[in-house]
């Protein structure tokens, strides 16, 4: 094996990643299985992990294996982790992807993503789900990274809607009162702003065992969004376009690999410059 081969390999190393059968989650696994890593996928839906597990196998001949887990509910990360040490002895890498995002016009028609109507169980939903389960995993999967002789890495996935605000025109329809326009929820800036500070809070945790800690903020993803929305969103973005869910990879390997074995602490945006503008 080369230098540049062996620098960013990820043989031998296991991978946790939240929200694994999802867009990026699917992606950020892919990456993990084709420099030799093995995945350990969690998500809500068992039928999903286990087609994504066969497929992730047969394509990379790796040993991914995955689990229906409520990153919400302690107990039950408290107990995969035990197992995953007992089957595996080590992990090393976390990427805490898990989110909801549900698309702006998915509301159920009285305008509930807007601040003033939106409602307290979907606000404790939301953040339950997006920070107070990246908390858990980080509680429970880093500490054994921490444990791991090697050390490793965490990698929190939060959004360029964390360094900046969203841009609420790019929502607007015409002949809708801005009173009624649909909104980004306010849960999303908050969970992707926090995982930014559970990101630098962690850098400076374990530092002394090699745990390293850092964020991607991707911008949005191009996925079949309609032409006039894609127009809005690609003139704010130097590059002119949204992202192909698959540029987040290099990143994602970067940063798990020993190739980043220096970076620490760091937010870095990935977002064809939208956040510089």
């Amino acid at each position: 094996m080369d230098k540049l081969s062996e620098i960013f390999s990820l043989r031998g190393k296991i991978i946790v990643i939240t929200g694994a059968t999802g867009l990026l989650g699917k992606k950020h696994a892919e990456i993990v299985a084709c420099y030799g890593g093995t995945p350990v996928l969690l998500d809500l839906s068992q039928q999903k992990i286990n087609e994504f597990v066969n497929d992730l196998n047969d394509k990379y001949q790796v040993d991914a294996v995955g689990f229906a887990i409520d990153i919400t509910n302690e107990r039950m990360i408290k107990d995969n982790a035990k197992h995953l040490i007992s089957r595996f002895g080590k992990i090393d890498g976390l990427v805490n992807n898990a989110a909801n995002n549900p698309k702006v016009e998915s509301g159920n028609g009285d305008n509930f993503s807007r601040l003033e109507n939106f409602p307290i169980e979907s606000w404790h939903d939301d953040i339950s789900v997006g920070l107070t389960g990246a908390f858990l995993c980080a509680k429970h999967y880093g500490f054994l990274i921490s444990q791991n002789p090697e050390g490793g890495s965490i990698v929190n996935i939060s959004s360029d809607l964390g360094l900046i605000a969203p841009d609420q025109r790019l929502y607007a329809k015409d002949g809708v009162n801005n009173d009624q326009q649909d909104v980004k929820p306010v849960t999303y800036s908050v969970v992707k702003a926090g995982l930014i500070g559970l990101t630098r809070y962690l850098a400076t945790y374990w530092p002394d065992k090699n745990v390293r800690c850092n964020a991607i903020c991707p911008g949005g993803v191009e996925n079949g969004q309609p032409e006039d929305f894609l127009k809005e969103v690609n003139s704010r973005i130097p590059m002119g376009r949204m992202a192909n869910a698959d540029e987040y990879q290099g990143a994602l390997l970067w940063i798990l690999s020993s190739a980043s074995s220096y970076l620490n602490g760091a937010i870095i945006a990935i977002d064809g410059g939208r956040s510089v503008w």
